[in-house]
């Protein structure tokens, strides 16, 4: 009688607790503790022990693929900085042309996949690609796309927009009274921007620097295309768990969590450096525009659209060479839809399914979000911090270590999905949830309590007031973040790598399948199908926030 009277208790937000923490702990915490704990069994008759670790670090095969990765990682990272924070600069201070295009091109090339970016490359600067064969013929050889520094490339031209868009962000919103009080005290030009503007926004920087380190870190389509001999922590993952000649499973476990470990110390770093000073603005006062003489504004602005053109190489190299005839794995002389008919006809299913698994997780994302960042924010608690934490994990959990581990996980009975649509679902609204709730959150602290207090007062039981009013006041920001996500998804590559099925195939996939084959017009075709979905669904993103929404 008095556990029916303590269930009674329980109220609708407490049920919304609690089951979100099961589900966190079936379909997150289960598979990463089984991960976690696959990798100490490396003893006789699956004793725990250390010997994966020691291995890691003892042989070369494996601590030199931890060296690529960082290495790859933070020098994309510099130049990301070095493109992106001067770019953002003068796009947000000073009056360069036709910044709305701009800032479409940039995005456009940031939210496409990097793996297609780099086929993209391959078609110009490969053993046999266009730039390659165009030089070639007056004499000249030129360095292939192939190796440590086609990587370097492909990732800096994928991922500084991110601090591009960082930093113009913060520069929009940055206080002018703090540079005029520099100026005031004699110091003025490259030194004020040194002393005073870049300090201040070093959050957004380092905070796009992260992005920027994390995603070339757990990257796992672009080594694979264009790696080569250079291989990476992923790459290694992969081959190690998908091996033909028998996978070690204890051993992706180990790599798995190195990786994590990896991507945990950086975010780490990177609150440390933040913590130790103060960055607070008002924002009252955002700096004008400042209008450049004619030649430095033609400079500038030549020099901006160039970056931005080389961003977007890749999308304009995939939409032209997917309209060229091809004869067998051969570019030919002429135009024609031959690719797009082969895609209908051979891969259609991929599409319908890519886009109906990605539109399934975002409804799970928009209601699981709504709902467990509407009790982080409003029913604070040891519990919900607890929870947050928790939902924001997979920030840190690249995509080829979040298959393995769901994979491992849900192999054996009692709960069989391996090889099913609901894993693919599944993997995607885990991916992707921290980002509808960082977006749901952020619009929660921007509503006024006082509507909600009303509606209470009024007689209306607080789930009915979440329903009729909070939910309405918070959907148009969520569905913004929701579409931004459900981009992502359907160019997600790393983890239906390893979770999908020849039933279970996504657009993703056949892109990779078809360029491992030399099926490059089909490639480029799936590949613009996924641009052409990715623009319009910015279109609506656009319309959704009226123009004020932010990609990242």
């Amino acid at each position: 009688m008095m556990e029916k009277l303590r269930l009674n208790r329980i109220t609708f937000w407490g049920w919304v607790i609690i089951a979100t923490f099961a589900l966190s702990f079936v379909f997150l915490i289960y598979p990463l503790v089984g991960m976690l704990s696959r990798s100490f069994l490396g003893g006789e008759e699956g004793t725990l022990s250390l010997r994966n670790y020691i291995d890691f670090f003892r042989l070369p095969y494996y601590f030199t693929t931890l060296k690529h990765s960082f290495s790859v990682s933070i020098i994309t990272t510099i130049l990301a900085i070095l493109v992106g924070v001067p770019m953002g600069y003068v796009t947000a201070r000073y009056n360069i042309p036709g910044k709305p295009l701009l800032n479409a091109m940039v995005v456009v090339s940031l939210l496409s996949p990097p793996f297609i970016g780099a086929y993209s490359w391959i078609m110009l600067l490969g053993r046999n690609g266009f730039i390659t064969n165009l030089v070639r013929h007056i004499g000249i050889e030129i360095p292939t796309i192939y190796g440590f520094k086609g990587l370097i490339l492909v990732f800096t031209l994928k991922l500084f927009p991110f601090i591009y868009m960082y930093v113009q962000g913060a520069l929009q919103s940055f206080d002018s009274s703090l540079e005029e009080a520099a100026e005031n005290l004699g110091v003025s030009g490259f030194k004020k921007l040194m002393t005073v503007t870049f300090p201040l926004i070093m959050p957004t920087i380092t905070a796009g620097a992260v992005v920027v380190f994390m995603t070339s870190l757990a990257d796992l389509g672009t080594p694979m295309l264009i790696g080569e001999g250079y291989k990476v922590l992923p790459v290694l993952v992969y081959e190690e768990y998908m091996s033909e000649i028998g996978g070690n499973a204890t051993m992706a476990s180990t790599l798995s969590v190195i990786i994590i470990l990896c991507s945990l110390l950086v975010l780490l770093l990177q609150k440390i450096s933040i913590s130790k000073r103060s960055y607070s603005m008002s924002g009252l006062r955002p700096p004008a525009v400042k209008k450049l003489k004619p030649a430095n504004r033609v400079l500038l602005t030549a020099l901006c659209y160039l970056v931005a053109l080389l961003a977007l190489a890749p999308q304009i190299t995939t939409v032209v060479t997917s309209f060229i005839k091809t004869h067998g794995p051969l570019f030919v002389k002429g135009f024609s839809l031959d690719s797009y008919r082969s895609v209908w006809y051979k891969l259609s299913s991929n599409i319908m399914r890519t886009f109906l698994y990605s539109t399934i997780a975002m409804v799970f994302m928009i209601i699981i979000g709504m709902f467990s960042s509407y009790v982080i924010v409003r029913k604070r608690s040891t519990a919900t911090s607890i929870l947050d934490f928790i939902l924001m994990s997979p920030y840190v959990i690249p995509g080829s270590v979040l298959g393995i581990i769901l994979v491992m996980a849900f192999n054996k009975p009692p709960l069989i999905l391996t090889g099913t649509a609901a894993i693919l679902i599944i993997s995607y609204t885990i991916r992707k949830i921290p980002y509808i709730i960082r977006s749901s959150t952020g619009i929660l602290y921007q509503l006024d309590l006082s509507s909600e207090e009303a509606s209470i007062n009024l007689g209306v039981s607080p789930m009915k007031t979440f329903f009729k009013i909070t939910a309405i006041l918070m959907l148009p920001g969520v569905l913004s973040g929701a579409i931004l996500s459900w981009i992502s998804t359907i160019n997600e590559l790393s983890s239906t790598l390893i979770l999908y099925s020849g039933r279970t195939g996504t657009i993703s996939v056949a892109i990779y399948t078809e360029i491992m084959k030399d099926g490059y017009g089909t490639a480029a075709a799936l590949a613009s199908i996924l641009t052409f979905a990715t623009i319009i669904s910015l279109l609506v993103f656009n319309w959704l926030t009226k123009g004020k929404g932010s990609v990242v």
